[in-house]
């Protein structure tokens, strides 16, 4: 019964972000959960909203996104691979973004190469299980596994943006 119920679960989830976009409903509780990660309210620790300029509009953009801890650094994942709007806007913003979890923090997202994604996606798995419809490898799977895939999911590891003198998205 468990795992029918996961499976519907998961059916849903993909419909909501079939073809990589989020459909109406996505849309709405992006924002929600956009509002609801960035006030800390009934949300854990690594759930935050990611603020980036939009790359048609030149308008902020929120996302909510789920940051992981990995070997000393701090990471998002796009669940939606190289489609995703955040990685396109974060790309054309050359990485300049802000997070916000009770405070606005500006930081700069700097891409992590493909040959060392594979132990940040196998964590990411751990601490998203929204994601997990739309990652094709189970969680727990060997490194390997995430080794096959790392390429179509991008990687981005958060940077202070004190570090770069050049960036600069106070408000």
């Amino acid at each position: 019964m468990d795992r029918l119920r996961n499976h519907r679960l998961y059916r849903v989830k993909q419909w909501m972000y079939r073809d990589g976009r989020p459909n109406w409903l996505a849309r709405v509780m992006n924002r929600v959960s956009a509002w609801q990660f960035s006030t800390r309210l009934l949300a854990p620790g690594n759930w935050v909203t990611l603020e980036v300029v939009g790359r048609r509009s030149g308008r902020t953009v929120s996302f909510p996104l789920v940051a992981v801890d990995c070997d000393g650094g701090r990471y998002l994942v796009s669940m939606l691979g190289e489609q995703a709007n955040w990685v396109r806007n974060v790309r054309a913003a050359a990485g300049r973004a802000v997070l916000r979890r009770g405070r606005r923090r500006p930081v700069l997202l700097v891409e992590v190469p493909v040959a060392q994604r594979a132990p940040i996606l196998r964590h990411y798995l751990d601490k998203a299980p929204g994601a997990r419809p739309h990652v094709p490898v189970r969680r727990g799977a060997p490194v390997a596994e995430f080794a096959r895939i790392a390429a179509e999911y991008p990687v981005f590891q958060m940077v202070p943006a004190s570090a770069d003198p050049a960036v600069d998205l106070s408000r």
